[in-house]
């Protein structure tokens, strides 16, 4: 697993990122569109009585999916059941969790896209008619039972939206992707957590943090705690430009939020591939990481900021790269 302080993906210190969740639209930064329109979808359901038509939340890791689901919930004045795709890997898995559900319960599963296909038929009647048909037993004393289940919401979030099959996408009403944050929105998550933690920080070093966060609040997060134990033992009181400078050298995330892995990856497209294009196994295996990874966790900020592109025939480095490693076209070629 990847485990560099810049990652999208969860890693043990986030344990606590729950107590930094904002718990309403109101507060919650960032996405405006999708709070807009999920404002308007709730306000209506509410009006109607019903449960909120099922959610489906893509993007790439540590945009807020979680927390949107949390906030739905809450909105709602419900109750929220979680669990992940990996961890349901029979179907009285699936019906465990399903009958514990109360009347307008979210039903949270993250990783959705890894559900078994088997389980998936299961989830169609759940959601569709809200019943839950399933076979009991094997062989000749094997029989379909059907238990009538409340009307419910499932919110479910993915990394790999095209992972998943057209029958289980068409069976979600509200369908929504959550973009990178743009570097203002970072910086008022950065000052919001520098509150929420009582540790506070200058507008300046706020807006630092927030552009070399990879336009993403878990990072944003995560790299706010290490530049604040810098100061803590700098003995700042105010965590100020100059120790957030010196925080991040020393983290090694440079000015673009990239580190060290970025560079390995955008080096082995040039030095051992000619600037590209490669397909995604040959690069994988060229740095030694997952191709998964490289797909859903170092390439969306890459291709979102024009370091690489996709083509028909692979990878391939852009004349930005060049520029930025200070590399000249000519010595991918030798």
């Amino acid at each position: 697993m990847d485990d560099r302080i810049i990652s999208n993906d969860k890693l043990g210190e986030d344990k606590s990122e729950g107590s930094l969740r904002p718990v309403s639209l109101d507060e919650y930064i960032g996405q405006s569109e999708l709070k807009e329109n999920l404002g308007v979808f709730m306000k209506a359901a509410r009006m109607r009585n019903e449960a909120l038509d099922h959610v489906l939340l893509y993007g790439p890791p540590g945009l807020g999916k979680t927390t949107m689901a949390y906030i739905i919930a809450n909105e709602m004045g419900s109750n929220i059941k979680t669990t992940s795709g990996p961890a349901i890997e029979k179907s009285g898995d699936l019906a465990a969790v399903l009958s514990t559900l109360e009347p307008g319960d979210v039903l949270f599963i993250d990783e959705i896209h890894r559900i078994p296909r088997f389980i998936e038929e299961i989830l169609y009647s759940a959601m569709e008619d809200f019943k839950l048909d399933i076979v009991v037993g094997t062989d000749a004393s094997s029989r379909s039972i059907s238990i009538d289940l409340p009307s419910f919401t499932l919110v479910g979030a993915t990394t790999r939206a095209g992972d998943l099959t057209g029958p289980l996408r068409d069976r979600f009403g509200i369908v929504s992707k959550l973009e990178f944050y743009t570097d203002e929105e970072l910086k008022d998550i950065v000052i919001r957590t520098s509150h929420v933690l009582n540790s506070p920080i200058d507008e300046d070093a706020a807006f630092e943090l927030a552009r070399r966060s990879r336009g993403t609040p878990r990072i944003a997060n995560r790299l706010f705690k290490r530049v604040r134990d810098f100061a803590l033992v700098g003995d700042k009181d105010l965590i100020d430009l100059d120790i957030t400078k010196v925080a991040l050298e020393k983290l090694k995330v440079d000015e673009y939020g990239l580190d060290s892995t970025d560079y390995n990856l955008l080096g082995a497209i040039i030095e051992k591939f000619n600037g590209g294009p490669v397909g995604i196994d040959a690069l994988a295996s060229s740095i030694g990481e997952e191709a998964s990874t490289i797909e859903d966790v170092y390439e969306p900020y890459l291709l979102q900021n024009g370091f690489i592109k996709r083509t028909s025939r692979g990878r391939m480095v852009t004349d930005k790269t060049y520029e930025y490693l200070k590399k000249n076209v000519q010595d991918s070629l030798f």
